[in-house]
């Protein structure tokens, strides 16, 4: 798998993660329609197939999508939320988008 494909994978994935917990979040804590979480509880759904596209471990997937999530988090909040990021977010963010690179990406003999 070209890492291209698979950062779209873990963006697809963070985005209907966030997304689906952000819209059930908006149901029960701001008072929003119901049709919010039912739509919210569908895209979690979809989140768990789309994690599934890897084509890496269960355990590489999960611990190098965690970096991710952590980014895409403080952008959505940043986005949607009116949550301004300071420079410890930003810092924290990036050191764990390394460790994702680190995980995943770093070059392994075939014999793991």
């Amino acid at each position: 798998m070209t890492i291209v494909k698979s950062i779209l994978i873990f963006l697809l994935a963070g985005i209907c993660e966030i997304g689906g917990g952000y819209l059930v979040w908006l149901w029960l804590k701001e008072d929003k329609p119901f049709w919010y979480g039912i739509l919210g509880a569908v895209i979690l759904t979809f989140y768990g197939a789309v994690a599934t596209w890897q084509t890496n471990s269960f355990g590489r997937v999960y611990a190098a999508y965690g970096g991710i999530f952590i980014a895409l988090s403080l952008l959505w909040a940043w986005k949607f939320d009116g949550f301004k990021p300071d420079r410890y977010d930003i810092i924290g963010a990036l050191i764990a988008l390394i460790g994702v690179c680190i995980i995943f990406y770093a070059p392994r003999s075939i014999q793991q």
